[in-house]
């Protein structure tokens, strides 16, 4: 009998230690699953995308080929590190016998295109005033060469149905529709049977398509417009209409372009979007042009970091940082050259060598320029690395 009640003793001993040994191992699951239960990408926009004249005669290697790509060489790990980054494509690719040309009507060579994509670019918005610079065939041999390099684009179409087909790309499971839209087309007409080839403002059409994209499972939407008046540093009453009927339509993200300077940002409560507070930039500025003033010799790179909760769904920014960028003109080993030189690494590095103390003078401005706009917001949002 004794023994029979020392190995009961011992059984429930076992059994409370046993129990006490799952409880751990259940909060050590849930710890662990709480953990994993996040996932967080980054999207980076950049404002325009241009190739003047003098640009593409820098990148000329031979009488029919370009090479364009050491303007992005020290900029493009900083795009290729982004999950989904893209820009604003302000030049089309009508081809050479078009005669390549700068402003006011652009047509660079198709290799700025493969450029683009080759340093990091996922996608280009094509909805510019300058889309139909060489007319319908231009635009669509553009399109043509922008899929042809593998980018994704959107804001000029082939067709009806390209125009309404949705385009949502999944990144790491958090699905992003984007749309892009321009004020008009520098007076270049489009054909009225035929305005499907870009996508012009109309916040009929924009309420209409952000509630497809939102039908099609889009977790979020971001809207990108062309619009603004030229190398004024502040939105115009248009610009700010436009967006706030954008908001009220159900966008999440919204990115500006054309001004060719960088116009302030701000955060915004979203009125039937996904994310609870959402994100405006009136416009990134020039990423690479051969406009050589103040302002518009500056560009950013801008970095969303949205985070998903995979248990709730839920979606939120949880971090925005930005990179100042300047465009450097100048002899490089003894040929004329374009580059792009980021903030976060140009003051320590070997290439500063070929910059005179002019160079260098305008390139702290543009730095303390974009970071003084920049910074003028508030909340969660900081600079990357601008004096290392």
């Amino acid at each position: 009998m004794r023994r029979l009640i020392i190995s009961i003793s011992t059984v429930c001993v076992l059994i409370l230690i046993i129990t006490e040994y799952l409880k751990c191992k259940e909060s050590e699951n849930r710890r662990n699953f709480s953990a994993d239960s996040t996932i967080t990408v980054s999207i980076s926009a950049v404002g325009d995308l241009m190739c003047h004249s003098p640009q593409f005669e820098s990148a000329r290697v031979s009488a029919d080929s370009f090479d364009f790509r050491p303007i992005f060489e020290i900029i493009k790990k900083y795009i290729s590190n982004s999950d989904f980054s893209f820009g604003n494509l302000e030049t089309v690719t009508a081809g050479k016998s078009k005669l390549y040309s700068g402003y006011p009507l652009f047509n660079a060579p198709d290799e700025f295109i493969s450029a683009v994509k080759s340093s990091g670019f996922k996608l280009v918005t094509t909805s510019n005033n300058h889309a139909l610079d060489r007319g319908k065939s231009g635009l669509l041999r553009t399109i043509s060469i922008i899929k042809s390099t593998g980018l994704y684009h959107t804001g000029t179409f082939n067709s009806q149905k390209d125009r309404d087909s949705i385009r949502i790309y999944n990144i790491k499971g958090i699905k992003l529709g984007l749309l892009a839209y321009s004020y008009g087309t520098n007076g270049n007409p489009v054909p009225k049977e035929k305005t499907y080839l870009i996508n012009l403002i109309d916040t009929v059409q924009i309420r209409k398509d952000i509630n497809s994209y939102r039908q099609n499972g889009a977790d979020i939407v971001l809207v990108y417009f062309h619009f603004g008046i030229e190398y004024k540093r502040t939105p115009s009453d248009y610009q700010k209409i436009i967006v706030e009927k954008t908001i009220a339509c159900g966008a999440d993200l919204i990115i500006g372009g054309h001004p060719h300077v960088i116009e302030p940002a701000f955060y915004f409560k979203t009125k039937k979007g996904k994310l609870d507070t959402g994100f405006a930039i009136y416009s990134m500025g020039n990423f690479i042009s051969n406009q050589r003033w103040r302002y518009s010799d500056a560009g950013v790179i801008l970095n969303i970091f949205l985070t998903k909760n995979l248990n709730t769904g839920i979606i939120s920014i949880s971090k925005i940082t930005f990179l100042p960028t300047w465009v450097f003109k100048g002899k490089i080993n003894n040929k004329e050259s374009y580059e792009i030189l980021p903030a976060a690494d140009t003051l320590n590095r070997f290439f500063i060598n070929y910059m005179s103390i002019n160079d260098k003078k305008k390139m702290l401005q543009s730095f303390d320029d974009t970071k003084n706009i920049m910074t003028t917001i508030t909340h969660n949002i900081s600079v990357e690395n601008i004096y290392p």
